[in-house]
């Protein structure tokens, strides 16, 4: 492991556990009267706040003590000169994380992290004790979304500890299979960081699932021609945004582990499973940039596509307008062609006795021709003009 203290020794035969323990502080020789009994810590989890999920103390590989408090867990820890604490958390309050960083020794900077969430992936060493950051993430099948949750994770010499910010992953079928196994839960803190890499990148498993999943589901509505399909192309891009952001960290931070395996002498079981992990997720963040560049393409055909339905309306109104406007012309021209007769009609029907040609023998047949006259002249120019 790339970030393991310098000072640690080869890696012990197998079976047996590195010498990593903390050393305890020698207890002083009494030099007065007995002191007063000091009054019992108080309990660090406040009431009705649950926040200490799994506590446990392991020498071995197996444990050997499940305190229900973190005050338990120290002790329990200091009486085991070859043990290991694994304690899991779910978003703790402020003193329980300060109590840990006292016992521990955790930088002020990790632990304020751990407490404000909303940080990147990220491995960083302080002193001896390394602080690892993942983005874990799992598949709403409901909602079709993915929802993404935090994890923190400090790891000591003779120590791990989780602090989880969300539903994902759990940590608890991870901790079971490492009992289930302890020759390599034996091999230290190292061993079940490892196994928690590996569940977060097992997770991302289903959701690159579902994701595709839902691209196949995008791309029919597409040319379907869905119109709510363009939000749905837009949330899942977002999606994959974020998603890139939890792979894309986690690839270099286990190559830079694999690359310290020959200066810190990482256990052989320890090197295969972390190459097998980087793999997987080396493998997923590929996916997800593919996913990204998809939906990228497929925002672009749907932008196509809805120009091109949008150009076919338009000209749809524009036939349907010259169609109506052949209608009009035609109507118009009838009108006109009927008006002639009504006006000469008119003028002649209004009986003045000194109208001219009111008692003339061929008034009659004049009108008659003159409207005939009239209304083929109008007919003829607006066939002419393809009115009619």
């Amino acid at each position: 492991m790339s970030e393991r203290p310098d000072h640690r020794p080869s890696p012990p035969p197998a079976g047996k556990r590195p010498g990593w323990r903390r050393a305890a502080p020698a207890a002083a020789p009494p030099t007065g009267p007995p002191a007063a009994p000091q009054p019992a810590p108080p309990t660090l989890t406040p009431p009705n706040h649950r926040s200490v999920i799994d506590s446990a103390v392991y020498r071995d590989g197996r444990r050997v003590a499940s305190p229900a408090t973190l005050a338990e867990t120290f002790r329990q820890l200091r009486e085991e000169p070859d043990g290991m604490a694994w304690i899991g958390l779910h978003r703790p309050t402020e003193p329980e994380l300060h109590s840990l960083a006292t016992e521990f020794n955790l930088h002020e900077l990790a632990v304020e992290d751990a407490l404000e969430a909303h940080q990147r992936p990220k491995l960083e060493r302080y002193g001896d004790t390394l602080f690892v950051v993942l983005r874990a993430a799992r598949y709403l099948d409901v909602q079709e979304e993915v929802d993404f949750s935090e994890l923190h994770i400090f790891v000591g010499p003779d120590f791990l500890i989780t602090v989880r910010h969300g539903g994902a992953p759990d940590l608890s079928s991870v901790r079971r299979r490492m009992e289930d196994n302890p020759e390599l839960l034996s091999l230290g803190p190292e061993a079940a960081l490892y196994a928690i890499l590996d569940a977060v990148v097992d997770g991302y498993a289903p959701v690159v699932e579902g994701v595709q999943t839902d691209i196949d589901e995008i791309e029919t509505e597409v040319f379907r021609g869905d119109p709510a399909v363009s939000r749905r192309i837009y949330e899942l891009s977002r999606e994959m945004v974020e998603f890139q952001r939890a792979t894309r960290p986690l690839v270099g931070m286990l190559h830079n582990l694999m690359a310290g395996f020959a200066k810190y002498g990482t256990d052989e079981e320890l090197q295969r499973y972390l190459r097998d992990v980087a793999d997987h997720v080396t493998h997923t963040s590929e996916r997800v940039d593919a996913f990204r560049q998809a939906l990228t393409d497929i925002l672009t055909v749907n932008a196509t596509l809805v120009s091109q339905q949008q150009n076919a309306e338009m000209r749809a109104l524009a036939e349907a307008g010259f169609e109506q406007n052949e209608e009009i012309k035609k109507i118009s021209s009838w009108a006109a062609i009927l008006f002639a007769p009504t006006l000469v009609g008119t003028i002649y029907g209004m009986n003045f006795e000194t109208m001219p040609e009111l008692r003339w023998a061929a008034g009659y047949p004049f009108a008659i021709l003159l409207m005939a006259v009239v209304c083929v002249s109008l007919y003829v120019i607006f066939k002419k003009r393809d009115w009619l």
